[in-house]
């Protein structure tokens, strides 16, 4: 199992998510996602999708299909987020302070 993996991906896709949000892209799934009609609503629907889709994943023990669909599920829970106003450093603190 790979351990060596480079924490800044993270922070470059929340970029990219916050920079969907402030600059909207045309032809973004980001920027689709955040400026859908039903507001919030579509990115939980994602999330709740995504979720279903990576339990089966890993309850059919798949590791390629549970990587990508953690991927998705990662994806997704970030846009809703910042959908709501929540930084990715609020939740990097809350684990920080869950380790100690």
């Amino acid at each position: 199992m790979k351990t060596n993996v480079d924490p800044k991906v993270l922070a470059e896709l929340w970029e990219i998510i916050c920079d969907r949000a402030d600059h909207p892209k045309e032809g973004s799934y980001t920027t689709r996602l955040l400026a859908d009609e039903k507001g919030i609503d579509k990115v939980l629907e994602k999330v709740g999708e995504e979720s279903t889709e990576f339990i089966l994943a890993v309850k059919n023990g798949v590791p390629e299909r549970t990587a990508s669909e953690a991927a998705d599920l990662f994806f997704h829970v970030l846009v809703a987020l910042r959908a709501s106003g929540v930084s990715l450093a609020d939740v990097m603190e809350e684990l920080e302070h869950r380790r100690k």
